[in-house]
């Protein structure tokens, strides 16, 4: 919950953020954004009316590969929320086999407290690394039995001799050189054996009716408690790998366990967002007027969908979760369905509902050079490291993005997914000749090479080698 109140970014700064990956869509992300906000703006609010604001739900439709994804990914990952990615099509109305719809709060619980984890060691990593120094020590120079040493023998240091000189003392000195050798990184390859917990937990799948698959989670639990300080390993490795290995163990240790769990159902609670992929998928189509078949496990999924979204509580291992304060975001083309097809007390749930735009040639333009993840950057940075430097030309940029367009128009508009597609085929040959035949320098491509390489894409009518 700290990492929400500490971070408050204002709706600008969050959709500056947006920005930086994702083109586009300005309405989906001022919704997002205020839905972040609102959220900082609750646990800031009055403690007697806290509990009563609940978040609103967002409902964003709009065909595939335009950012529904992306922008929920990214919200979460700016803000440090637990965020889990579903797909509605996945889950079965309760007695049918396969993951019911609370398994998804089960998930979030548990990534979150792996996020808490991991947060929590890296704040005692500083105090894990000395404690696995002295361990490393102790494997190379091992102690000797601590006698009481007089304050005399302390008063004769600086005239320290050998010849006189107890175990202990030759010993804590040994030790000392050996410590400024392995901070100085002198002893890095040396291999030395240390000893780590077998992690040989036997795995368990179960599937049944609703709860069992939670039962199997911790039957598999109580089977890896059962082996726990039992068996342990030995493993030689060089002290540089042998030190990461045994500072992540440390850290484990030293960690408050039952403080993490706490801290992790709180974050679940408070800022867990749960983005629903596919929920047009579990929508009745109105125009078939089915009285039964697959509609029936359609609605029954959308009734089990209910309760969780509007607030409930979920029986976890870790503890009981209430996901009244869970941020939800649907998502869904809508191309044979509509939103007003999903039951009416659904509908009511996701308040928020934002239209996702068609992407245009100039979106595509602006996807392949202004993010910083743009697939341009990130075929240049793949190439580099070969040593080879790929230069995209302004020219050779709008034509890709045309094509994209125009393969869209033609085929199945599958939005900025294309590119992926597109730029695959452009670079083909250049992948394969590197480093073989193109050893090092630099590759120019211009609007020239763009037309040679993707002539045979843009004729073909069927273009069915290219469809993703």
């Amino acid at each position: 919950m700290k990492l929400l109140t500490e971070q408050n970014l204002t709706p600008r700064q969050i959709v500056a953020e947006l920005d930086k990956y994702i083109v586009g869509q300005k309405d989906a992300k001022r919704s997002v954004a205020i839905a972040l906000r609102n959220r900082w703006r609750r646990l800031k609010s009055d403690p007697e009316i806290r509990e009563e604001i609940i978040p609103n739900n967002i409902l964003m439709i709009g065909p595939t590969g335009v950012g529904k994804t992306e922008i929920a990914r990214r919200l979460a990952k700016l803000s440090g929320a637990p965020f889990i990615k579903v797909e509605a099509s996945k889950f079965t109305e309760v007695g049918y086999v396969g993951r019911d719809v609370e398994s998804m709060i089960r998930d979030l619980t548990d990534l979150a407290l792996n996020m808490v984890k991991l947060e929590m060691q890296e704040r005692v990593k500083e105090k894990a690394a000395q404690i696995v120094e002295e361990k490393i020590l102790d494997i190379l120079i091992p102690p000797v039995r601590k006698k009481p040493v007089s304050t005399a023998s302390n008063s004769s240091e600086v005239g320290f001799n050998p010849d006189t000189a107890s175990d202990n003392e030759l010993n804590e000195r040994t030790r000392d050189r050996f410590r400024d050798k392995l901070k100085n990184g002198e002893l890095e390859d040396r291999k030395i054996e240390i000893e780590v917990n077998s992690k040989q937990t036997p795995m368990m799948q179960v599937f049944g009716p609703q709860g069992m698959e939670e039962m199997g989670v911790n039957l598999q639990d109580m089977l890896g408690n059962l082996s726990k300080g039992g068996k342990k390993s030995k493993r030689t490795l060089p002290i540089k790998e042998a030190r990461e290995v045994l500072i992540e163990i440390e850290s484990e240790r030293l960690i408050d366990h039952e403080a993490a769990v706490q801290e992790a159902l709180e974050r679940v609670q408070n800022q867990g967002i749960v983005f629903i992929d596919e929920i047009d998928k579990v929508a009745s189509d109105s125009s078939s007027n089915r009285g039964g078949g697959a509609d029936v496990s359609r609605q029954g999924v959308q009734r089990d969908l209910l309760p969780i979204v509007e607030g409930s509580t979920v029986n976890t291992k870790h503890g009981i979760v209430k996901t009244d304060h869970i941020l939800f975001i649907g998502s869904g083309a809508f191309h044979v369905s509509k939103p007003s097809d999903l039951i009416p007390e659904l509908q009511g749930r996701f308040p928020i509902r934002v239209e996702l735009d068609s992407l245009t040639e100039e979106d595509f333009f602006n996807i392949l050079t202004k993010p910083k993840n743009a697939l341009t950057k990130q075929y240049q940075a793949m190439l580099q490291s070969e040593g080879v430097t790929i230069d995209f030309q302004t020219d050779a940029v709008r034509e890709i993005a045309k094509i994209a367009a125009e393969v869209n128009e033609q085929v199945e508009n599958i939005g900025a997914r294309r590119l992926h597609t597109i730029l695959s085929s452009l670079l083909e040959e250049l992948l394969f000749a590197v480093p073989d035949d193109i050893g090092s320098g630099q590759v120019t491509i211009d609007k020239a090479y763009v037309n040679k390489q993707l002539d045979g894409l843009v004729k073909d009518k069927d273009l069915s080698h290219y469809i993703l």
